[in-house]
């Protein structure tokens, strides 16, 4: 049995559906549940969805900078049209935190300040990369700054990310990515996040030394954060949408936040394989970004 064009791969779970592009057959098909936002896995602690962000009561169609405690608190980071502000900005160290508006926020759902929480609204498209697998093309133009799609599936903990890792083999796709946030007094904090079983057209996305997109840690209703991707430059249709597993786009090897997607060529620390990169960029260093904190010990 074939896939075909009229069959969405989100199940009508997203303002737009999303296809493969061409003919698979079934049993060439990814398999997992799909989910246009995180849920809760082994591990973690705090409900992603569970609302425990305070609200603005700001009664209108789009909340205000001057008079909004959101906006008052965590800065403007879209403009007028709902793009990021200074997307990938040269020389940046440091990715500011966006907060947007949330379920207890008093102004309507067209506010400036809800974006990401909109969820899918551009055209994409699955197609298969060859040596890459599975990837994500754009049907449309994709101005720079815009947000593109959420890297979504299940949060889990440190201990169960290495069980799963070590759990592995060598010809497993692995989708475990790391974020860690760098804040004041050295504190840092870390979100993990799975789509192998549970999770959206994010789980798609191939790695790229020279990406299109880059990945911010956005936060609405809990401290628990989407793992949000915007475009760093102007994206043409047809475009593969890639992002750099490491988090290089914008930000220095420690500063800001960090992600890591995890190598699936290993499942002992003591018999490393790197995996090969075949993203095809002059810039590429050769080998996806591996992530030793994630692997541990055996």
């Amino acid at each position: 049995m074939s896939f075909t064009s009229d069959q969405d791969v989100c199940n009508g779970l997203e303002n737009l559906p999303v296809f493969f592009e061409g003919t698979v057959r079934k049993d060439e098909s990814p398999v997992f549940q799909y989910s246009p936002e995180n849920v809760p896995g082994p591990g973690c602690e705090i409900d992603p969805n569970e609302v425990t962000l305070p609200g603005c009561d700001c009664r209108t169609q789009s909340c205000q900078q001057g008079s909004c405690s959101c906006l008052l608190t965590h800065g403007e980071a879209y403009d007028s049209q709902g793009r990021l502000r200074d997307p990938g900005a040269d020389g940046a160290e440091y990715s500011r935190p966006v907060f947007e508006c949330n379920a207890l926020c008093e102004c309507s759902e067209a506010c400036c300040n809800r974006v990401v929480q909109r969820g899918l609204s551009l055209g994409v498209c699955i197609f298969y990369s060859g040596s890459r697998g599975w990837g994500l093309r754009s049907l449309e133009p994709v101005p720079r700054g815009t947000f593109v799609c959420e890297y979504a599936g299940e949060v889990i903990g440190l201990e169960e990310a290495r069980q799963r890792q070590h759990a592995q083999k060598a010809e497993d796709m692995n989708y475990i990515i790391s974020v860690r946030e760098h804040a004041g007094g050295g504190r840092v904090g870390e979100t993990i996040v799975d789509p192998a079983t549970v999770g959206n057209v994010g789980r798609f996305l191939n790695h790229s030394c020279q990406p299109n997109l880059f990945m911010v840690p956005v936060r609405i209703h809990s401290l628990v954060p989407r793992l949000a991707l915007f475009a760093g430059r102007d994206i043409t249709p047809g475009e593969e949408l890639t992002f750099d597993y490491s988090g290089g786009y914008r930000n220095p090897q420690g500063k800001g936040p960090c992600l890591t997607k995890h190598d699936q060529q290993t499942d002992r620390v003591e018999d490393l394989k790197r995996k090969h990169c075949h993203c095809g960029a002059p810039s590429c260093s050769g080998f996806l970004p591996l992530d030793l904190s994630v692997i541990g010990n055996a």
